[in-house]
């Protein structure tokens, strides 16, 4: 490709979330020649109004920002928030009350459904009527009680994070952009930081790196749906149930993988085998993996080979074709 040909292309990918949204519904209307591949994530903390600033910022870009007791509207932003706990935000939170995951979630979550995949996921609790009230952990005078272990999209607030994925393109493109509702003055405070210096002082690193696989998932059932599927088909009720046992109940769908054929059917090595068996980190990662696999037909865990013989031969004979 000609450098007039990447400065066309450079040209003509979307800067703002406008841009993008307004990018994706005129390719809806070309079909199945649309360049997007993917849909936008959006991890905004509320869904009242529009606070999002559609303006695409990059890890250097500056903005004002600063939160503190004293501040006005300090403990607003923990009302009535519409908070999706990741995967991550599970672990880290069940390990902060030292209870396990699918205990954490039956006290402090609720289910609902990603609204872009229609994939299972959970959200967590908000007390007072129809959940408008303070979040299950605030505390009026001392703030958010779980901080050190507090989910990845307080982390962020007051950015959002999106992501978008091109056709051709391997790779997925984050995106930040702020988030500004009229109830906070943070944003008023003298301080002035980069987006990569602040998702350091926030540590995202860690949580964006463990719910990757996870939001792929998100943004690939998402432009599934918006393109009608593959044979206009919605994923299973049953792979439904699993996925979201993995993103809620590790020890459970630990259970699976030892007490099931699971092991005799994918080629796993023997130090991850016993990785496995203690670390959840490894094996949320695993389970998100197969997801990938069987959801999508991507390859990440290869059947073993006789399994992988098996399955032919029960597929030619299912379609009454002879093996001679």
């Amino acid at each position: 490709m000609s450098d007039q040909d990447n400065q066309h292309s450079a040209q003509n990918e979307p800067k703002t979330l406008k841009e993008a949204l307004e990018r994706e519904e005129a390719e809806k209307a070309e079909a199945l020649s649309s360049d997007v591949e993917t849909t936008i994530f959006e991890g905004v903390r509320t869904e009242n109004g529009d606070p999002v600033v559609p303006v695409k910022m990059d890890l250097e870009d500056l903005f004002n920002f600063r939160c503190h007791k004293g501040v006005s509207c300090w403990n607003e932003c923990c009302h009535g928030a519409d908070i999706t706990l990741t995967p991550y935000d599970i672990l880290k939170l069940a390990e902060h009350f030292k209870v396990r995951p699918a205990q954490f979630v039956a006290s402090y979550a609720v289910p609902a459904f990603h609204e872009g995949s229609n994939l299972p996921i959970a959200k967590l609790v908000m007390t007072g009527k129809e959940g408008k009230g303070p979040c299950v952990f605030m505390n009026e005078k001392e703030g958010c009680t779980v901080y050190n272990a507090r989910p990845a999209t307080c982390r962020y607030y007051p950015l959002g994070l999106g992501a978008m994925k091109f056709k051709g393109h391997k790779a997925r493109e984050d995106m930040h952009f702020l988030v500004r509702e009229d109830h906070c003055k943070g944003h008023a405070e003298e301080n002035l930081q980069s987006v990569v210096a602040y998702r350091r002082e926030q540590g995202v690193e860690a949580y964006d790196l463990l719910n990757e696989r996870w939001v792929d998932i998100l943004m690939k059932m998402a432009s599934w749906r918006s393109m009608g599927g593959p044979g206009g088909k919605d994923v299973p009720k049953q792979t439904k149930q699993m996925f979201y046992m993995i993103c809620t109940d590790i020890d459970r769908f630990r259970s699976f993988v030892f007490d099931t054929r699971f092991l005799d059917t994918y080629e796993i090595d023997d130090d991850m085998i016993e990785s496995l068996k203690f670390n959840d980190e490894t094996l949320l990662q695993l389970g998100f993996d197969w997801m990938l696999t069987i959801m999508f037909n991507e390859q990440r865990l290869v059947m073993k080979e006789k399994v992988l013989q098996q399955s032919i031969v029960k597929a030619r004979d299912d379609m009454g074709i002879s093996g001679e």
